[in-house]
């Protein structure tokens, strides 16, 4: 969102924390949003409807789920060192 706080999505599993290393964003979970039961594709539509501009998820495989080029959302896949 341009002008204002960038809005992302974090994805379930990850520390609340992490919010918290990201000051100037206005980060949200699926389940504040009420999207806890969406997966893979509705979620990143659901997100982009919403004016995300990012998904953080540990979900490995997330990428080979979605075609995110047909998206205009980043996604970050972090490790969870397992």
């Amino acid at each position: 969102m341009r002008g204002g706080r960038n809005r992302t999505r974090q994805g379930v599993g990850l520390p609340r924390a992490l919010r918290t290393l990201l000051p100037p964003h206005d980060v949200r979970t699926a389940r504040e949003m009420g999207w806890s039961t969406l997966v893979n594709g509705l979620l990143v539509d659901a997100a982009e409807r919403a004016g995300f501009e990012a998904i953080i998820t540990a979900d490995r495989s997330f990428r080979s789920h979605v075609n995110i080029s047909a998206h205009n959302l980043a996604v970050i896949v972090l490790s969870t060192n397992h």
